[in-house]
């Protein structure tokens, strides 16, 4: 038994599109992540990047299920002593509505060099309406 492995020039990308115009963060992240990676393919091959481009249409509209609009926290660190800024999920999304979306997106792939090639095909938009007309997309429900 062989396991088959592909290289880069065999790789083919598809485009899909998300809606996250009510659908719960996680859940559209995890999916976004998932075709990024290039899971949902049968050739999958852990050190190449054969994942798909993805757009997520109304990325600021998405649900934040339970009480985590009040209590989840996003924090960054500034490098200097005592540099730790702390902001709620709210005020987040009302400074930086696509944030949240890219920092759990993120968040899902893994901690090495490919993965900033893989976000790099993350595209969001906060509205419905995209520039993408002449590729080709598939739509995906979640």
């Amino acid at each position: 038994m062989i396991t088959p492995s592909i290289s880069s020039k065999q790789v083919t990308r598809t485009w899909f599109v998300i809606d996250a115009k009510g659908k719960p963060l996680g859940r559209v992240a995890a999916k976004a992540a998932m075709i990024l990676q290039g899971k949902n393919k049968a050739e999958y091959t852990p050190h190449i990047d054969n994942g798909d481009f993805v757009i997520v249409l109304n990325a600021g509209d998405f649900l934040l299920t339970g009480r985590k609009l009040r209590t989840k926290m996003y924090h960054h660190h500034s490098g200097f002593p005592g540099g730790l800024k702390s902001v709620v999920a709210k005020e987040m999304i009302e400074r930086k509505p696509l944030f949240p979306m890219m920092a759990a997106v993120r968040g899902m792939l893994p901690k090495n060099k490919i993965a900033r090639q893989m976000i790099k095909k993350l595209i969001l938009i906060e509205g419905a309406e995209h520039n993408y007309k002449n590729v080709p997309l598939k739509n995906l429900e979640i």
